[in-house]
């Protein structure tokens, strides 16, 4: 039986009889990183990612003087060299920076997407298609109820809940991850016109999303004196009654994320949930892992199970990366 080019094994990713590690969580020798949210990033001896998953990280992490890292920036479809490995970063569309990482050895590609989002961004590069021979697919909504409405319609519908909230003299609260969503949400806010303030969490990350190159006007820090009539604040969903809320008195609140499709009723404390993610749903997962040409797909994370048994109706090779069992000494 063929050795399989990935394996997964006590919960982390690594292409097999190489050093290269993918989105590991403890300290490795050599780890790429697809972007820097929280379940995605570690101190490695040398990490590989793009320059703003790279500043982003430094942000999330701080900087240490214990065991010192080596960052190693590389730039999208700009093939580089790992030993006998060939490695290639394709935007992923997920959040400022992410990527994907095509790994080509002996005439074979290996892809890992990350987390993925497929629909158009504001606050982030666009997804590209990465043309591979096996495809490592993350899973997150790959489930057939998690089908979202098109961005636009989403993006519309909270625009009319700030609208209505304003125009009743309210604090319109708007709930996202500090990275990735809040920005997302602020940039298609701020290039409109509306007058946003952010929680110091999020504005934290929009410093480092203006140095890289994505402005954010209209855009300021909420401070304790709260928000003025006619402002929106962005927050994320987990301090929406932190102390540096107290000053956003009559407030209506809503959620942004995709778990929304499984109803307002799981999220308290709102007023409304609309799934704008920045992941792919599940038409748009299969309809990508058919458009990179794979014969041979592996399903990680999530609903990985449903994913692949989903791929196979459709066609293709596809399994879920289970745990590689390696023998322990007695």
């Amino acid at each position: 039986m063929a050795r399989s080019p990935i394996e997964l094994h006590r919960g982390e990713l690594r292409i097999s009889g190489s050093v290269l590690h993918l989105d590991a969580r403890r300290r490795v020798e050599c780890a790429f990183v697809s972007h820097a949210h929280g379940d995605h990033i570690g101190r490695h001896d040398r990490t590989i990612a793009t320059a703003a998953t790279l500043a982003l990280m430094r942000h999330r992490l701080g900087e240490t003087r214990r065991r010192p890292t080596e960052a190693l920036p590389a730039g999208y479809r700009s093939p580089f060299g790992l030993g006998e490995l060939t490695l290639e970063l394709f935007p992923a569309g997920h959040v400022l920076g992410s990527a994907q990482i095509r790994v080509t050895r002996k005439g074979t590609a290996v892809g890992y997407t990350g987390d993925l989002c497929t629909e158009p961004t504001h606050a982030a590069e666009p997804a590209e298609v990465m043309p591979c021979d096996v495809l490592v697919l993350e899973s997150t909504f790959g489930h057939p109820r998690y089908v979202f409405p098109p961005k636009v319609e989403t993006l519309e519908s909270v625009r009319r809940f700030v609208d209505e909230a304003l125009a009743d003299g309210t604090t319109p609260v708007l709930l996202g991850y500090a990275l990735g969503k809040a920005q997302e949400i602020l940039k298609f806010l701020s290039d409109a016109g509306y007058r946003c303030r952010a929680h110091p969490t999020v504005q934290a990350v929009n410093r480092v999303y203006e140095a890289q190159g994505v402005p954010l006007p209209n855009v300021r820090p909420l401070g304790p004196e709260g928000p003025e009539p006619g402002e929106v604040v962005v927050a994320p969903p987990h301090l929406a009654r932190g102390a540096a809320m107290r000053g956003v008195r009559r407030r209506r609140t809503a959620v942004l994320t995709g778990w929304a499709v499984d109803g307002a009723r799981w999220f308290r404390g709102v007023d409304a949930a609309f799934p704008l993610s920045d992941h792919a749903d599940f038409p748009s997962l299969l309809a990508y892992a058919k458009a990179t040409g794979a014969s041979r797909v592996f399903t990680v994370h999530g609903h990985a199970e449903d994913l692949a048994a989903a791929l196979r109706r459709e066609g293709l090779r596809a399994e879920p990366l289970r745990e590689t069992r390696q023998l322990e000494l007695l």
